[in-house]
C-alpha cells in the first residue's frame, strides 16, 4: 500500500498537479494528503477525477485536501484548524486504522492546540496510527542548515508532544531537508519541517512501513513517498564493523570505555561479552558521528546545488567561501561512501583516487546473484525450492552426515599408525603460544576481508590490538589447554 503526504504550496500550479498525476498514475496510492492547497472548493471535484480518486475531503480554511481510494471506507474523527484526522477501513479485509494529516502554525504559541489534540487523540488510541504532515518545527539542530539559531522552546515542546503520545519517527530516505527557503547567501535555511510518525500499533502491523523524500520540484517541500507491505518480514541487519570508523580520532576511546566485563569467568565467553557490548557502543557512536551518510550526501549535494547557482550569479568572496566549505563536507562523506562500497565489494586491489561506487554496487549485487540459492536436489533426486525446505534438507542431510548410529569401541587400528614425532618435537608442539605468536596471526588477517560472524573485520583487531591483547591471548591459551568452546 502507497500513500503520500505534499505541502504542495499551490495545486494550481501545472507543474506541481501534473506531478501529483504522474506520481499516482507511477504508485496507485491509498490516499493523499495534500497541505495548503489555496484553491476553490468547486475545483475539488475536478482534480478529484483527474487524480482518480473516488472520494475526497477539503476544508479550504484548513488548507488539507484528502484524497481516498474507492477500496477505503472513511469516517472523520477529528477536523481541526491544523489537523484533519480520518479512520480509514478497508472495505475487504475490514482492517482499521488512523491518520492525522498535519499542517502546523508557523507561530509556536498557536501550535500548542495543534499538540493539545494529538494528547485527546493519543489518551485512547488503540489503532494503528499514522501521523504525518507539515509540522513547522524541527527536531534537533542537525535537522537545520543557515539562518538563526533554534528556539530550544518549541524543539522541547514538539518533542513532549511526541513522546508523551507515544509516537516515533518513521525514519526517511533521501534529503534530511523536506523544506528551502528559496534564497541564496546568508539567508539561505533547509529544515526538515515535514515527517511521518507512528505509534507502537501501526510500527507492528507493518514492520517494514518505508518513507521517502522526493525533490521539491513543484513546491518548497519535498512530497514524502510512503509504502507499507504487510507480506514482507522485516530484516534485522547484522552488525557490520565499517573500516573507516578506525580513522576517526575518537574511535579508539569507544572502545577502551567498554572493552569492560564487571565479572570473571571464562576467557571465551568474556571475549564475547566484550565484544557485543562494544557492537552497542559502536553502532550509537556511529549514529552520532556519521549518521546515515547516504542520506548525509543527499542532503549535501542539494546544498551544494544552491550555492553553486548562487555563486554563479554573485561571484564574491563570500560566496566562494560558503561554497567551498559545503563543497568540502561533502567531499568528506563522498570519500566514507566509497570506502564503504570498496569494503561491501571485497575488492582488496582497487587503489584509492578513482570514485565509482556505481561500479561498487554493481559487483556487490552481482556476487549476491552469484551466491543465491534458487533449488537444490535431496538425496532422493527431488529438486526443492523455497527457503524454509532448502534449509529443512540442509539440516536432515548434514545430521545424517556427521552423526552415526552406533559408537565403535576398538582403536587396534591406531596400533598400526607409525610414531613420526619425538619427545621433543611433542613438547615444542603442546607448548601454549606466546604474546608474540599469536599477535603474529592476528595480523596476519587481511584487514580488508570480510567480517566473521560477529561482524567484526581483521582491521579491528589490527587497529584495537593494544586494548584487546590480552583478552586474545587469554582466549587461545584457554583453547591450547583444552577448554570448551562456550554455546553462546
Amino acid at each position: 500500500m502507497n500513500a503520500i503526504f505534499w505541502n504542495v504550496r499551490s495545486v494550481k500550479t501545472m507543474q506541481a498537479f501534473e506531478r501529483l498525476i504522474t506520481m499516482q498514475r507511477q504508485y496507485h496510492f491509498k490516499f493523499i494528503g495534500i497541505m495548503e492547497p489555496k484553491q476553490k472548493k468547486q475545483k475539488l471535484e475536478r482534480y478529484r477525477r483527474r487524480i482518480g480518486m473516488l472520494q475526497a475531503f477539503s476544508n479550504v480554511s484548513n488548507k488539507i485536501w484528502v484524497f481516498v481510494d474507492d477500496d477505503q471506507g472513511v469516517d472523520i474523527i477529528l477536523d481541526l484548524s491544523q489537523q484533519l484526522t480520518l479512520k480509514l477501513t478497508n472495505l475487504v479485509t475490514q482492517l482499521s486504522f488512523m491518520v492525522t494529516f498535519v499542517y502546523a502554525k508557523c507561530d509556536s504559541i498557536e501550535r500548542i492546540e495543534l499538540w493539545d489534540s494529538l494528547y485527546n487523540l493519543a489518551s485512547d488510541m488503540t489503532l494503528p496510527w499514522l501521523v504525518g504532515g507539515d509540522f513547522n518545527v524541527i527536531w534537533n539542530e542537525e535537522e537545520k542548515f543557515g539562518g538563526l539559531p533554534v528556539s530550544l522552546n518549541e524543539i522541547n515542546d514538539f518533542r513532549h508532544c511526541i513522546n508523551t503520545c507515544n509516537l516515533t519517527d518513521l525514519g526517511f530516505k533521501g534529503s534530511v531537508y523536506t523544506w528551502w527557503n528559496g534564497r541564496g547567501e546568508d539567508d539561505c535555511i533547509f529544515k526538515r519541517l515535514n515527517r511521518c510518525l507512528g505509534n507502537l500499533e501501526l510500527q507492528q502491523k507493518w514492520p517494514n512501513i518505508k518513507v521517502t523524500h522526493l525533490s521539491k520540484t513543484g513546491s518548497d517541500h519535498s512530497p514524502m513517498i510512503l509504502k507499507f507491505d504487510p507480506d514482507v518480514a522485516p530484516i534485522k541487519k547484522a552488525f557490520k564493523f565499517l573500516n573507516f570508523w578506525c580513522k576517526h580520532i575518537t574511535f579508539k576511546e569507544v572502545v577502551i570505555q567498554n572493552w569492560t566485563a564487571d565479572f570473571l569467568g571464562d576467557p571465551f565467553y568474556m571475549f564475547n561479552h566484550k565484544l557485543k557490548k562494544l557492537k552497542k557502543a559502536l553502532s550509537i557512536w556511529s549514529r552520532a558521528t556519521y549518521g546515515d551518510i547516504f542520506q548525509k550526501i543527499t542532503s549535501l549535494e542539494e546544498v551544494v546545488i544552491v550555492h553553486e547557482v548562487q555563486f554563479e550569479k554573485f561571484p564574491t568572496y563570500q560566496n566562494r567561501e560558503r561554497l567551498q566549505k559545503v563543497q568540502v563536507e561533502l567531499i568528506r562523506y563522498l570519500a566514507l561512501e566509497e570506502e564503504f562500497w570498496r569494503q561491501k565489494s571485497g575488492m582488496a586491489w582497487f587503489q584509492d583516487g578513482d570514485r565509482n561506487t556505481k561500479f561498487f554496487h554493481a559487483q556487490v549485487n552481482g556476487r549476491r546473484r552469484r551466491l543465491q540459492l534458487k533449488q537444490i536436489q535431496d538425496t532422493n533426486g527431488n529438486w526443492l525450492e523455497g527457503n524454509n525446505d532448502m534449509a529443512d534438507e540442509a539440516v536432515r542431510f548434514f545430521k545424517e552426515q556427521l552423526q552415526e548410529e552406533t559408537t565403535t569401541m576398538s582403536f587396534d587400528i591406531l596400533e598400526h599408525v607409525p610414531t613420526l614425532v619425538d619427545y621433543a618435537q611433542n613438547v615444542e608442539l603442546i607448548k601454549k603460544p606466546t604474546k608474540k605468536e599469536v599477535r603474529h596471526a592476528v595480523f596476519g588477517l587481511n584487514g580488508d576481508s570480510a567480517g566473521g560472524p560477529d561482524g567484526f573485520t581483521g582491521c579491528f583487531f589490527h587497529t584495537c590490538w593494544d586494548i584487546i591483547a590480552e583478552d586474545m591471548v587469554n582466549i587461545v591459551h584457554a583453547f591450547f589447554n583444552g577448554h570448551e568452546l562456550p554455546d553462546i
